[in-house]
């Protein structure tokens, strides 16, 4: 059953399923059609996309681009007949590599070449017969393909979605602990150090970004949608508040490698501003890698509750620092106060507060 979850997966046993269908039900169709049947299946393949509203976009973009290629080659090749053929495929080619430029065929636009090329080929002797098989049948496997997805355990994509938050969790999470680390001992990498990590944070972030954008249009036309309201809106908000911490991070990071304002002025690392700040961010990350409240009947503080706890305590520390800093650097001065700010910010973002009281 966990197999079945994976995405491609889903889509191999609809795609197959359509397809197969679809060949079955051309076959019925009368002979002028049915001997074209493997029409049928090119069209179920074409529209079972990852999710319902993907399909039914891809069927009818796809039906409309091998029309549009159809009637280009046409009415190039009766208005060239007295040039070489080869002029003809060129000019062809050409004018449907501009029309594929219309951003309403969006990623089934190549089929306009594909069409045309194909009917100059195959199709010259009965442009209107030829048309009529193909489309009609390309037409009849992709509401085939449309339906198939609608009723076979239609996507939604949370699976995905929840994988990918995970992943740029965990990377969040990581990166505030290494940095509270490096605080610790009193050596902050230099900022090139920092290139890789951020690389792939950022591309983490990315992948969660696009499994988050998929979910949402997942839920278009979608029977399983209203089932899976709680989850999907779940999933939007834990991306969307992760992608905000990220941002916030990235400009903490910025701050506290490139102006290191623990060591501004006096040596604040032996004064215990290093190990504040350190505090502080090992507190965020805390709370970052615990999302969620206990979901148990006890009444008394969780994981999250005692994460957000130690989070709050240590941005109370820091910020206490700041108030009482004597600093002589009012570059290291202000950056400390932007981490401060920074932190405060995250945690507001993650809505790091109790939901339950402790019985007492």
């Amino acid at each position: 059953m966990a197999r079945l979850q994976q995405p491609w997966v889903q889509r191999a046993v609809r795609a197959a399923l359509a397809a197969g269908l679809s060949w079955q039900v051309a076959l019925l169709l009368p002979g002028t059609l049915s001997d074209y049947a493997y029409y049928a299946p090119l069209g179920a393949v074409i529209a079972v996309s990852p999710t319902v509203a993907d399909s039914a976009s891809a069927a009818w973009r796809s039906l409309l681009a091998i029309l549009l290629g159809f009637a280009l080659a046409v009415a190039v090749y009766e208005l060239t007949r007295a040039v070489p053929n080869a002029l003809t495929i060129a000019l062809i080619v050409l004018l449907a590599i501009v029309v594929e430029q219309w951003r309403a065929l969006r990623e089934q636009a190549s089929w306009v070449s594909f069409a045309a090329v194909l009917m100059l080929t195959v199709g010259t002797a009965d442009p209107a017969d030829y048309a009529v098989r193909y489309a009609g049948l390309t037409f009849l496997g992709a509401a085939i393909g449309v339906l198939v997805t609608t009723v076979l355990f239609p996507p939604l994509q949370l699976t995905t979605a929840v994988q990918r938050i995970q992943a740029a969790r965990a990377l969040v999470a990581d990166h505030l602990a290494t940095m509270a680390a490096a605080l610790r001992s009193g050596r902050v990498p230099a900022p090139d150090e920092w290139d890789a990590r951020g690389t792939e944070l950022d591309r983490a972030l990315e992948r969660m970004r696009h499994a988050e954008l998929v979910v949402e249009r997942a839920r278009r036309a979608n029977p399983r949608a209203r089932k899976w309201h709680g989850t999907a809106a779940s999933i939007r908000e834990q991306s969307r508040a992760l992608d905000r911490v990220a941002v916030l991070i990235d400009d903490l990071t910025t701050l506290v490698v490139e102006f290191q304002p623990h060591r501004r002025g006096l040596d604040r690392v032996d004064d215990g501003t290093g190990w504040v700040l350190a505090d502080a961010l090992d507190g965020l990350a805390g709370v970052v890698r615990t999302p969620y409240h206990a979901t148990g009947t006890g009444t008394g503080p969780d994981a999250r509750d005692r994460a957000v706890d130690e989070a709050l305590a240590a941005a109370g520390r820091l910020t206490a620092l700041v108030r009482d800093s004597a600093i002589g650097d009012d570059q290291g001065f202000f950056a400390l106060g932007a981490v401060a700010v920074g932190l405060r910010r995250s945690l507001a973002a993650l809505d790091a507060h109790h939901h339950r009281q402790e019985v007492t």
